[in-house]
């Protein structure tokens, strides 16, 4: 069967030549056919060459989203089933990941060749989101396939703000299989058990993409005062707390997530952490005035740029926090700056941290720049799925 083709502008296909997965509407010369939207169409150089074969979406600004440089390779059932095998194989036999009361994220977007969507395994129950029109349309042949390779107890839909708008798709959260507890799940993270809202909250429920960091961070809280500001349901504190700070303030704008917070810390038996509601940046300000210390401040602010313009602003905004967190910080304390903004760089942040160490005479020492648990890998080719930076820093 001929599919319907998207022709290239001229010079303009040595990204997809490369493996990248995204073809904007500003590459494209024209489409020859008449492709519905979420149909599979061949891409095609500029001089008639085949590129790649993907899903089309007249309503996207990524016009086709590839899945195979391969010719022979159809884009269909059997190859959504393979790299679904495949993105559990990671999780399950290399990772070891995929154990009772462990949560991970099961399939990552582009890093496993799924453009479009994410899905996150929490024990026995998964979370389901959609971000391109051709895969939501697929929801219920994948949630089918999802219950054949891991059988889970259920499957939640989960829709991010906006991918309506940006996608011309409808969808609402809801039930696609078997149960979802309406009361919170327990996971197990290291050494701490948390409480997971699979229906409510940020993401799928939970930032798995800090696991590690969350355990990482901890090794330098014995002995220190810790801050945690933007610290949702508490994971960063949580896990300072069990491994010997001695105290733990949690701060947030969300009393719903404040509230797993506290749950949590009675569920891990800490009593050396509390959990404050507020604006982040005001109540940074008012413990500044206050003159209060900490030895060891976590900032995972939420992203602050979905699109280039935004970039600027976003840096005022990570500068006025950092600002903040030095003005706090001990002597030998340690700073923990996460950024989950893809346009900003770990460069821009390291940068960013050298004005500041001039501007407040105080030494900064970049100990390590780190990136998300490895169930959220990063492709090579794809360089928009490494998006997590965390920096840890000592400052004198």
């Amino acid at each position: 069967m001929t599919l319907p083709r998207v022709i290239l502008k001229a010079r303009r296909a040595r990204p997809f030549f490369g493996l990248h997965p995204w073809v904007y509407a500003g590459a494209i010369e024209r489409v020859e056919g008449e492709p519905a939207d979420g149909a599979v169409v061949d891409l095609i150089s500029h001089a008639g060459n085949f590129v790649a074969r993907g899903f089309f979406n007249s309503h996207s600004k990524i016009r086709v989203r590839l899945y195979t440089w391969d010719l022979g390779t159809a884009v269909d059932e059997a190859l959504l089933r393979q790299r679904l095998a495949d993105a559990v194989h990671l999780r399950r036999d290399i990772l070891g990941l995929m154990q009772p009361e462990q949560a991970c994220r099961l399939v990552f977007s582009e890093a496993d060749n799924l453009s479009g969507m994410t899905a996150d395994l929490y024990d026995r129950w998964l979370c389901l989101q959609f971000t391109s029109l051709a895969l939501a349309q697929r929801r219920e042949t994948i949630a089918d396939m999802l219950v054949e390779l891991l059988k889970p107890d259920g499957i939640y839909l989960r829709t991010e703000k906006g991918i309506g708008l940006l996608e011309g798709l409808q969808l609402q959260d809801g039930l696609m299989r078997g149960n979802v507890p309406s009361e919170p799940i327990l996971i197990r993270e290291g050494d701490i058990r948390l409480q997971v809202n699979l229906t409510e909250g940020q993401k799928t429920g939970f930032y798995l993409d800090q696991r590690d960091n969350r355990q990482h961070v901890a090794r330098f809280a014995k002995g220190r005062r810790m801050l945690d500001a933007f610290c949702y349901t508490g994971g960063f504190g949580l896990h300072a707390a069990k491994a010997g700070a001695t105290a733990v303030l949690g701060v947030d704008v969300s009393e719903p997530a404040l509230v797993l917070a506290r749950a949590n810390a009675q569920v891990n038996g800490l009593d050396n952490v509390a959990f404050e509601k507020s604006d982040v940046f005001d109540r940074l300000d008012q413990l500044v005035a206050a003159n209060e210390r900490f030895g060891l401040v976590v900032l995972d602010p939420p992203k602050f740029a979905r699109a280039g313009p935004a970039v600027e602003e976003a840096m005022r905004g990570y500068r006025r926090l950092q600002s903040q967190a030095l003005r706090l910080l001990d002597a030998d304390g340690i700073l923990v700056v996460c950024c989950c903004t893809g346009l900003i760089t770990r460069e821009m942040l390291h940068e960013l941290l050298a004005q500041l160490a001039a501007e407040t005479k105080r030494t900064i020492q970049i100990l390590e720049t780190r990136g998300p648990s490895p169930d959220h890998p990063v492709s090579a080719t794809c360089p928009e799925t490494n998006y997590l930076k965390c920096v840890i820093c000592r400052v004198i």
